[in-house]
């Protein structure tokens, strides 16, 4: 199995130091033809409109958008489930327009505001997830066939709509592969749209 990491800007060795871990084949995908044959693809956090921005000029959203419309699984964290999103609470412009959600950018506050927090996630099973929120971004609304995973003080933070998977935190700046791994059995049994 071959993971592509969008390596354009953002935490993306963390997801492929996970991955590698696990291992799975993963690498960093800079152009559109770095994605050509990936059973999998994860935007990581950073700055999403900067991701969005690059992703556009390197060719690369028009790929993405055609891997999940194959099945394969697209994981978004952070930064990465605002590009993923559809609407974008106060904006207009949306980058991939994939997952049927509204986003509310740094909800939980400023860099300075960073924090962990133990979370349950029943489909990863027991014991609490921790999540690292760094400028997270919260899921405001869903759309049909969205399942929440995860919330946090009431708040939307993992969310699947198919092959699509998306959280507000970093599970990547932890030493817990989990979610890595429920990301990669999504992989394994691929859904087509």
């Amino acid at each position: 199995m071959k993971i592509a990491v969008i390596a354009v800007q953002g935490a993306f060795r963390e997801h492929i130091a996970a991955l590698k871990s696990l291992g799975v084949e993963a690498y960093e995908a800079k152009w559109a033809r770095d994605l050509e044959g990936a059973d999998g693809v994860i935007i990581p956090g950073g700055e999403s409109t900067a991701i969005g921005k690059l992703m556009r000029e390197y060719d690369m959203l028009e790929p993405v958008r055609a891997l999940a419309r194959a099945g394969k699984p697209i994981y978004g964290t952070c930064a990465g489930m605002i590009v993923l999103a559809k609407r974008i609470e106060g904006e207009d412009t949306v980058h991939l327009g994939l997952m049927d959600v509204t986003v509310r950018r740094n909800s939980f506050g400023r860099q300075r505001e960073s924090f962990e927090a133990e979370i349950d996630i029943p489909a990863i099973g027991a014991p609490p997830f921790p999540a690292v929120f760094i400028r997270a971004p919260h899921i405001v609304s869903v759309g049909e066939g969205v399942e929440v995973l995860a919330t946090y003080e009431d708040r939307i933070v993992a969310v699947r709509q198919g092959n699509l998977l998306a959280t507000s935190f970093h599970p990547e700046l932890t030493d817990d592969y989990r979610l890595h791994q429920y990301f990669l059995n999504m992989a394994q049994a691929p859904v087509a749209h």
